[in-house]
């Protein structure tokens, strides 16, 4: 059987593999889910969920930072990476000595294509499926919610010293718009720096702090209320908007009870 990564590159497998290197959170989650956590042998500190596998597994650094020699001295049959949370010339880097499946997710469709793979690479293809089945079911809900809800124009914080948000083209974007916001930044790139003029102009009806990558405390809702004169600014899990493995069943939910909470 051969199965294409979200790149390009070809994997070549007859039995699923059995030794598994993750460089990724939300694909070591994933794995998890589908039942087959012993596959992993290896897996990067901020593999967080669930937290047991951490103490179980050998970690691997970070997730620009993994260590190569390491991760091969494991001799693992796969590695999981992904293009924009990895460091690519490391990946390549291992790609010459194992085969490796790199994600790119810029959408809840290329989401559900990798959780599919993976489920398939690994020989669970049952689960994946029901993950599968679950998270289009549980958006499909929101979409209901979203015909009797008027948008908020949201911006959505990364990072505080400088000021960096979610712009377009990014999968954080097309979770703020499943949830039944607007992101004012849409039409800015990736993640961009923005100044407080910018923000005052952009007049979001809500301000969204992330939990990661930059930890926003309850301290950076009185800045920016004090700041910028924004009395709606909320503390989020990041994870239920950044992660794209099979946190997302969850995140449906989630996004109802930010909404709810915020009437």
């Amino acid at each position: 059987m051969v199965i294409s990564d979200q790149i390009g590159n070809k994997i070549s497998f007859d039995k699923p593999f059995k030794r598994v290197v993750s460089l990724v959170p939300s694909q070591t989650e994933l794995i998890y889910d589908l039942g087959v956590s012993d596959s992993i042998i290896g897996l990067t500190r901020f593999c967080i969920y669930p937290e047991h596998l951490r103490r179980e597994k050998v970690r691997i650094g970070g997730t620009k930072d993994f260590r190569v020699e390491q991760i091969l001295e494991l001799a693992p049959d796969l590695i999981i990476a992904n293009k924009e949370e990895n460091d690519q010339e490391r990946v390549e880097e291992l790609a010459e000595h194992v085969p490796v499946y790199t994600s790119d997710i810029k959408n809840l469709e290329d989401a559900l294509e990798m959780i599919k793979d993976v489920a398939n690479l690994l020989g669970c293809n049952a689960e994946g499926e029901k993950i599968y089945t679950q998270i289009v079911e549980n958006f499909n809900t929101l979409k209901v919610n979203q015909d009797t809800k008027q948008l908020l124009k949201v911006a959505y914080f990364v990072w505080k010293e400088p000021m960096m948000v979610a712009g377009g083209d990014t999968f954080i974007s097309k979770m703020i718009e499943s949830a039944g916001f607007i992101n004012v930044f849409s039409g800015l790139d990736r993640y961009p720096t923005i100044s407080e003029q910018q923000l005052l102009e952009a007049h979001p009806d809500l301000i969204l702090l992330s939990s990661e990558p930059y930890p926003f405390k309850d301290k950076d809702i009185v800045f920016f209320k004090e700041n910028f004169k924004l009395n709606n600014v909320r503390l989020v899990d990041g994870t239920f908007f950044s992660w794209y493995g099979s946190r997302l069943w969850k995140a449906p939910g989630y996004f109802k009870d930010l909404i709810t909470n915020l009437d």
